[in-house]
């Protein structure tokens, strides 16, 4: 009967194109709409046929709601026998690079966002966090030289971790999607007298590091998914760049319901379970080692999850 439901669902030209572009970019229904052109009424109709269906995810942070392929469950089989296919639809092509269009200016406002935000990252930082110090959290996890000789800081923003990694670290590379906040932490370093010579900053998008694989000992992602396109991506990516047997740390928001934040702070995703960070680690290829949780102010927490590459055999 399920397989039945399956090809019902798939029955409509329109829940095909709906399918194809939920197999490549996980989106919200407004990017959807800008994407397909069409209705709202008509898009989340079909988008409940393939949720119905177990062919799509729905996922609801806040007032947003995000689709995405299903990649497991009972219809996965299907899911992955119709893949192949998809690409032959007339509209395939134009669909993507729609969707394409729509990834870039997404990237681009964000990177407009921070931009802008750089000189006052600090005050913004005190006012999110409610002045807690989570910096701790993240020394603290880290293993010293030599087990960590290279640190990858990915999503480093003005460098407010650069002093305390490279007292932990022989050498730190730090990643950012914004010119404008690496120039803040080019500063930083200036203004604490820290070496520059053991510090490589790079801009470039955390989907797509700017790392050679295996360059890096230890990777850290504080505060940084819930602003990402693609959790899972920038995981992928994160694994990619450490050497067999490293060490990543992520520290981000738990679930929440603040829907100013987005506004406010330019935030995509309103937190995480820790069950979705623990299956994205798993998936990108890392163990994890631990999970845990700690409460901030404003009815806020943290997650921290340590996870390792496991080292070749």
């Amino acid at each position: 009967m399920h397989l039945l439901e399956c090809h019902k669902a798939l029955a409509d030209e329109t829940r095909l194109r709906l399918f194809h572009l939920l197999a490549h970019h996980e989106l919200n229904v407004g990017e959807i709409l800008d994407i397909v052109q069409m209705g709202q009424s008509r898009v989340s109709r079909h988008l409940k046929i393939l949720a119905d269906a177990g062919l799509v995810n729905a996922r609801r942070h806040g007032a947003w709601v995000f689709y995405a392929l299903a990649p497991e469950g009972e219809a996965a089989p299907f899911v992955r026998a119709m893949l192949p296919l998809l690409g032959s639809l007339p509209t395939a092509a134009a669909d993507l690079d729609a969707a394409r269009l729509v990834v870039e200016e997404r990237a681009r406002q964000t990177r407009h966002f921070f931009d802008a935000l750089a000189p006052r990252l600090d005050i913004m930082q005190q006012e999110m966090l409610g002045g807690a110090e989570v910096a701790g959290l993240v020394l603290e996890a880290l293993p010293g030289a030599p087990a960590c000789a290279v640190v990858a800081d990915l999503g480093c923003g003005a460098g407010a971790l650069l002093p305390g990694l490279l007292a932990r670290a022989g050498r730190v590379i730090g990643v950012d999607s914004s010119a404008r906040m690496l120039t803040q932490a080019t500063r930083l370093l200036q203004r604490e007298g820290l070496p520059a010579s053991r510090v490589s900053l790079r801009l470039g998008d955390l989907e797509h590091l700017p790392l050679s694989d295996g360059e890096a000992h230890c990777a850290v992602l504080s505060l940084v998914l819930h602003h990402l396109p693609s959790p899972r991506r920038g995981l992928a990516e994160a694994w990619r760049v450490l050497a067999p047997g490293g060490a990543c740390l992520v520290l981000d928001f738990a679930r929440h319901e603040h829907e100013a934040m987005r506004r406010k702070y330019g935030d995509r995703w309103l937190g995480f379970e820790p069950d979705e960070l623990a299956t994205w680690c798993t998936e990108a290829g890392f163990v994890i080692e631990s999970t845990d949780a700690h409460p901030l102010p404003h009815g806020l927490g943290v997650l921290r999850v340590i996870a390792r590459k496991q080292l070749t055999t």
